[in-house]
């Protein structure tokens, strides 16, 4: 019944002192449910969280912690509750300090102790404890700093994710670790600071300066954390290119695209990079410029010239980026029209998308689609098909 039965609460408190554990642990149960309107029976849950049956020390921990409000009570019993023996237990009285909000920041020193718990179920939960507590926690920054190191893949995503709520006061620690020698404290500090979307020019360029790191994971981390903070990042990836390897050269041309529009001032310089890349760059630098969705007049060329490029891949790629600017394409359809004869399939099946989301029912349009509906790939016809539906053709 939920909050529905807070008229039970009374009798519930008096269960509680049942003889029977099994009736003591439903009560509890039942409390945690009703949540705050339950607030009478705090001290007596309290008092169970040192209770000789672990099963009703959870639920006393878990009750307590749906119920909500830090009493003196609840705070105090659950710090003393931290050092229970039962690794699920502490998990638990963490939870539920985590839960209460800012009214237990009194405990965010013993959760910062938690992350020496050998439990990673404990270590993480303090990490989450800590970021739903927010008051004080900023006090937790150099112990959540230092776990980006923990082994455990979890305390380190937990950690990262309330080193992000606690947001600007955390970066000056964060950066004193950029240049950790751990490189999985390195990419947990990019990734952080990525996910912050810091502009500051200092900040950005540290996360850059590490697309040049010697871990393959803390490089495409680096990418990664650039691209979400977006068009402050533009400069410092555009930078890094020249000095970078060839797959890193793929994923700054990837970060670029994942900026979107407001990546419009990289365009020229992704077109450069078109024109002097290797297959893979090409390739990449053809989705940017669809992603990017910037329509001028280089970028349609750029996408015309590499409608003929001798490698297959970046052709269908470059008439699927024609096909996502849309009408704005409409200069392109002589080369998409070319591109429909193309001798592999899967540029005719992208040319002929292409086509239909340009949207324009010229004859020579309809006629072009019309031949390739005839096309022994059943999914080149298909999408000639589709295009002739949106453009209107027979």
């Amino acid at each position: 019944m939920g909050e529905n039965a807070a008229e039970s609460v009374s009798s519930l408190i008096t269960c509680l002192e049942d003889n029977d554990w099994s009736i003591c642990r439903e009560a509890t149960k039942s409390l945690g449910k009703i949540g705050s309107s339950a607030v009478d029976a705090i001290p007596r849950l309290s008092n169970l969280l040192s209770d000789d049956e672990p099963s009703i020390r959870k639920e006393a921990a878990i009750a307590l912690g749906k119920i909500g409000v830090a009493t003196d009570a609840a705070v105090s019993s659950l710090i003393a509750s931290l050092e229970d023996r039962d690794e699920e237990m502490r998990t638990e009285v963490v939870n539920a300090l985590g839960k209460m909000g800012p009214g237990a920041d009194a405990a965010i020193p013993n959760l910062i102790e938690c992350f020496k718990d050998p439990s990673w179920t404990v270590r993480t939960a303090a990490a989450l404890a800590i970021d739903g507590i927010g008051k004080g926690s900023a006090a937790a920054i150099p112990a959540l700093v230092k776990a980006l190191e923990d082994p455990d893949w979890r305390v380190q995503h937990r950690s990262i994710n309330s080193l992000t709520q606690i947001g600007e006061s955390a970066i000056p620690s964060l950066m004193e670790v950029v240049n950790h020698p751990n490189p999985v404290v390195r990419q947990g500090v990019v990734e952080t600071l990525g996910e912050m979307r810091v502009t500051d020019p200092k900040v950005i360029d540290a996360v850059a300066s590490l697309l040049s790191d010697k871990d393959e994971k803390v490089r495409g981390k680096s990418a990664d954390s650039l691209r979400t903070i977006g068009a402050n990042a533009i400069p410092a990836l555009i930078n890094s290119y020249d000095i970078a390897n060839s797959k890193m050269k793929v994923q700054i041309l990837s970060a670029l695209g994942g900026i979107g529009r407001d990546a419009e001032t990289a365009i020229p310089h992704v077109i450069a990079f078109l024109n002097e890349g290797g297959t893979k760059i090409r390739i990449e630098a053809v989705r940017s410029l669809g992603k990017i969705g910037t329509a001028d007049e280089n970028v349609i060329s750029a996408l015309e010239e590499a409608l003929i490029d001798s490698n297959t891949d970046v052709r269908r790629e470059a008439a699927l980026s024609l096909g996502k600017l849309g009408s704005n394409a409409s200069g392109a359809i002589p080369s998409l029209l070319n591109a429909l004869n193309d001798k592999h399939p899967e540029v005719r099946w992208r040319a002929s998308e292409a086509l239909g989301y340009i949207g324009v029912a010229s004859n020579e349009v309809v006629s072009g689609l019309e031949l390739r509906m005839h096309d022994e790939k059943d999914f080149v016809a298909e999408a000639a098909q589709e295009a002739l539906d949106l453009i209107g053709g027979e």
